[in-house]
């Protein structure tokens, strides 16, 4: 039909002689055709616009789905080295520390002790974040040839005021014990800590109320001796421990005040392999008490046998760039040696505190520098003079059934000073001297007084 009208046309306008209507009508038709043309052509440009519009819809639709499978790496001062997803919720976290140490005794006439450089921590950490709420942490120690777990523990974070937290880690007795090695003021810990547990194994409660007004902790543990680091238990008896802290201001000069009280008990049961009794150490490190053993007759051997309980209220002060740390500890021990039996109550107490002249503000966790060391810029970190007192006081009813007198002190006070230069979040150079004098545990009368100089090169990231 449209080869009819289009040979139609074609004579009407070639020969001029066909009626005007009929010319119209042929005029009309050409019209209609071009019409029906662009409505195809812009229906065909409609859909190829669609089409357009759909692939960066799926384009956009992909990027989002990848940017939700995308993982980060990052490093940093405050997480070290952490592989991250991108919505957050899992992450995987490289950190650790170092501490090499050089020390001194002055006063070891004798040459009994060697000075000597040596590696005093070397601990790689693991940190692991799965889903919202749970963590994991794992922590060895590959110092002075020896290879300890010190922390492995998984923890479910369900609010700031509710945490779970199983396996090995510090249990809440000590204060200074629960600082951080990287944090502690001193190289080696006071004389306090000699009565605390250092790792233990159990399951604990724990959380923060109030933004930190009131923070607790409650677990259930094996029970270690004083100072011990435990992996399992030799007995069914466990340990209950517990402790509050208290920050009551939160704004103005004392906002950085804080006290609490720590407790443990449970029943010890030793053996003459395994007495679950503990020796006391010197600010260097040097046993400078320990229970009677018996090689030849075990049963005369000193043993724990009966409760173990231990009392530690402490507090923090912190003053601008003056921090004060005081901590007392009570335990109590019931002990047997073949038929004889005793409840031995052993008392240690200390002062510390750390001042910076270069204005950073003083927390239980060290500061950041607010200038760190670079040569370029002139700055050169943060310094800290640091000094303290204590004294670890043994019970008289010890000696001399439980213990020697001519081997093992029955006091020690220790006073100590110290230079500490932060170059950065992660440099620390340390410098302390330290000096204790003792009663009982000489030959003749009193072990000699120890003079000991540290000096450390602290890594952490």
């Amino acid at each position: 039909m449209s080869a009819v009208r289009s040979w139609v046309c074609g004579i009407v306008l070639s020969t001029g002689t066909v009626a005007s209507p009929l010319q119209g009508w042929a005029q009309e038709e050409v019209s209609d055709s071009a019409g029906r043309s662009l409505e195809a052509r812009v229906d065909e440009l409609d859909q190829q616009v669609r089409i357009l519009q759909r692939l960066r819809e799926l384009a956009a639709e992909s990027l989002a789905t990848a940017a939700k499978d995308r993982q980060t790496v990052t490093a940093n001062g405050k997480d070290g080295f952490s592989l991250k997803s991108a919505d957050g919720k899992y992450t995987l976290k490289l950190r650790g520390y170092a501490h090499a140490d050089a020390r001194f005794f002055a006063s070891d006439d004798a040459k009994a002790i060697p000075n000597t450089f040596f590696l005093r921590r070397a601990r790689p950490i693991i940190e692991a974040s799965v889903g919202k709420y749970f963590d994991f942490r794992l922590m060895p120690d590959f110092a002075q040839g020896t290879t300890t777990l010190f922390d492995a523990y998984w923890e479910g974070k369900f609010s700031p005021a509710f945490a779970v937290r199983a396996g090995k880690y510090k249990p809440p007795v000590g204060f200074e014990r629960l600082q951080s090695a990287t944090d502690i003021t001193f190289a080696e810990r006071g004389l306090p800590t000699n009565l605390a547990p250092n790792r233990d194994v159990g399951l604990q409660i724990a959380g923060d109320v109030s933004a930190g007004l009131f923070a607790y902790q409650v677990g259930i543990f094996n029970g270690v001796a004083d100072l011990a680091n435990g992996d399992g238990d030799g007995n069914d008896s466990k340990e209950l421990a517990a402790r509050i802290y208290i920050q009551p201001v939160k704004q103005g000069s004392l906002k950085g005040l804080g006290f609490g009280v720590s407790s443990s008990t449970g029943e010890e049961m030793g053996t003459a392999t395994a007495t679950g009794l503990a020796g006391y150490r010197s600010a260097s490190q040097q046993t400078v008490f320990r229970y009677r053993s018996d090689a030849v007759t075990p049963a005369n051997t000193v043993i724990a046998e009966g409760r173990r309980t231990r009392v530690s209220p402490h507090a923090y002060l912190g003053l601008g760039s003056l921090g004060v740390l005081g901590e007392f500890i009570l335990s109590s021990q019931e002990v047997r040696a073949a038929a004889t039996t005793a409840k031995l109550n052993h008392r240690a107490w200390q002062a510390s505190a750390g001042y910076f002249l270069t204005g950073e503000q003083a927390g239980f966790r060290s500061p950041t520098p607010k200038k760190p060391f670079d040569l370029k810029e002139g700055t050169w970190g943060a310094f800290e003079l640091a000094a303290r007192y204590g004294e670890l006081d043994i019970d008289d009813d010890a000696f001399p059934t439980f213990a020697n007198p001519t081997s093992a002190v029955s006091k020690a006070k220790g006073i100590g000073m110290g230079v500490n230069w932060h170059l950065s979040k992660q440099i620390k150079v340390v410098v302390n001297y330290e000096h204790t004098t003792f009663e009982g545990g000489g030959p003749t009368g009193d072990r000699p007084s120890e003079d000991f100089v540290v000096t450390r090169f602290q890594h952490a990231f």
